[in-house]
């Protein structure tokens, strides 16, 4: 009876391991203005992106971080997205990076961008982020 009594406490105990596991990871997102990218030997840079006012990340790590941006059909650029400690380049509209899991994940991100030589200036907009953090 003691034994069956000890494996119940070992799952129930178990389970809310995991519960507070859940509990700690999180997500956060974010939007910022378009950015008008003029040159190509000086990067232009969005607004920062930071953890929305309340959402509890003050101790979370980076994880995981979808990104979106919109630039015109055919423009010729680089991007990054830049964590205080760390820059990734970006390729494509959208994707998905993990270059910078175990970063704070209450530090401000941001976009840069920088025109491949002999391109005309564009417009990139629908800058987004979700951060995923642990």
């Amino acid at each position: 009876m003691l034994s069956g009594w000890l494996k119940v406490v070992g799952v129930v105990g178990g389970f809310l391991s995991i519960i507070g596991a859940a509990q700690a990871a999180g997500s956060w997102s974010a939007s910022v203005p378009s950015v008008m990218v003029a040159m190509s030997d000086r990067e232009s840079r969005s607004q920062p992106i930071a953890p929305p006012n309340g959402a509890p990340v003050p101790d979370g790590m980076l994880d995981r971080i979808h990104w979106r941006l919109e630039a015109p059909p055919g423009a010729a650029i680089n991007a990054w997205l830049c964590h205080p400690e760390q820059c990734v380049a970006l390729s494509g509209g959208r994707g998905t990076i993990t270059q910078l899991a175990g970063r704070q994940a209450d530090a401000p991100l941001q976009f840069r961008f920088a025109l491949r030589p002999g391109q005309r200036p564009v417009r990139v907009q629908g800058l987004n982020v979700i951060v995923n953090y642990q």
